[in-house]
């Protein structure tokens, strides 16, 4: 049997080396029937030319099975989360991510019957589109990189109603939520439920949601570096906010940092090539709300980082805000840098195992999607592992001490 997947290797298709990963991860799943589907399913998601549909999956698998399969994905009750905490705890050995990235995805859509569809920004795309948002957690190291987790962002309009939920399947519990939001709580869920050693969040954060995310990631230790707009407001220096100190925008104050800065290499991901940056960092605070003390804001002090990824700007272009308080600001920002690693796997694999092509209209058949989509993208970067030697990053070392205070 052909692999439909380019650079994949043949042997991971055995019957051997797939049943003992899919039998790993789907053991939850309580019947062997079941299990044998998502199996089936994995396979065809690896093996089916172009788009990943239900029909072009059976055709790989097997004709007769279209129904069957369609039923496991739409329908069946098996719940997808300890599937995904099996993955997670899987892949945290083998690769051993660096950091945990949140990679928004938005998939434009041409009808509104798909689950959580409506016209909408999407900051992915840059526009307003009719489309669907989820945020996805991936675990990264410079070699690799996997999602482990997805959250589907449903407007307002899909669970204002009974009619509408019950369409489309949704629970009584799930209520309407931004990326943003959908992405916080997948990681804090990651990092209170799941058993992994929390590594560095990195994720892009627009200002309104700020002090929110920054707030439950402190509240929970979880480490992180935000992507942030040059525009947020900080307070210069690492105590609390006065009316002494001075508030002013992130981009002025990296500006004014900019003899400080200092050259980073690091490996550009997207264009598969090293690169320098003149990279600075500086130590801020968060303002206080109005009305609040600066103990009851929950914010600890943070590193403000701001890059010149763009050689030609006199300004920086970039800026990231962590609570990682041991790790220089080159360390971080290498760190923040493997998104770029993501999002070339999201591409490059992520698109090929069909991330983009469920079309149900359930919002549990689009979760066991996503779910086993992750499983057959895991394959792939195991089946890459494999044929290479992999190289430790020189950064790794330096986070140990941080994964381990919890």
């Amino acid at each position: 049997m052909d692999a439909g997947f380019k650079g994949l290797d043949p042997q991971w298709l055995s019957h051997d080396r797939v049943d003992e990963l899919c039998g790993r991860l789907l053991a939850s799943i309580p019947r062997s029937d079941q299990r044998r589907w998502g199996e089936l399913y994995v396979r065809g998601l690896l093996l089916a030319e172009g788009r990943k549909t239900m029909q072009g999956i059976a055709a790989v698998v097997g004709s007769a099975a279209m129904q069957s399969l369609q039923q496991f994905i739409s329908t069946s009750p098996w719940d997808w989360r300890p599937v995904r905490q099996s993955l997670a705890g899987y892949l945290d050995r083998e690769i051993r991510p660096l950091s945990w990235i949140v990679e928004p995805l938005a998939v434009p859509k041409a009808g509104k019957h798909s689950v959580g569809v409506e016209r909408q920004f999407a900051t992915g795309l840059g526009k307003v589109t009719n489309c669907q948002q989820s945020s996805g957690v991936w675990l990264a190291s410079e070699e690799s990189s996997c999602p482990v987790d997805w959250q589907l962002a449903l407007p307002a309009s899909w669970v204002a109603g009974p009619e509408q939920r019950k369409r489309a399947a949704i629970p009584d519990h799930i209520r309407a939520k931004t990326p943003v939001q959908c992405a916080v709580d997948s990681v804090v869920e990651m990092a209170k439920e799941w058993r992994l050693m929390p590594r560095p969040v990195v994720m892009a954060v627009p200002n309104a949601d700020l002090p929110g995310a920054a707030r439950a990631f402190t509240g929970h230790r979880i480490p992180f570096v935000l992507r942030i707009e040059g525009s947020l407001p900080v307070v210069a220096g690492s105590g609390p906010a006065s009316c002494e100190q001075r508030i002013l925008p992130a981009h002025r104050l990296t500006e004014a940092l900019k003899e400080q800065a200092g050259a980073v290499e690091w490996r550009d991901f997207g264009q598969s090539r090293h690169r320098v940056t003149k990279v600075v960092g500086g130590r801020v605070a968060l303002p206080t709300p109005a009305g609040h003390t600066a103990r009851g804001t929950g914010t600890p002090p943070l590193l403000l980082v701001g890059a010149w990824t763009d050689p030609a700007s006199a300004r920086p272009t970039e800026f990231w805000l962590s609570n990682v308080s041991h790790l220089s600001s080159s360390a971080l920002f290498r760190i923040a840098k493997l998104s770029r690693r993501v999002s070339r796997d999201l591409h490059e694999i992520g698109d090929r195992v069909g991330v983009r092509d469920f079309a149900g209209r359930s919002f549990r058949g689009w979760h066991h999607h996503a779910t086993l989509v992750s499983i057959a993208h895991a394959i792939s970067v195991l089946s890459r592992a494999d044929r290479r030697t992999r190289v430790p990053y020189s950064s790794a070392s330096p986070l140990l001490p941080l994964i381990g205070s919890r």
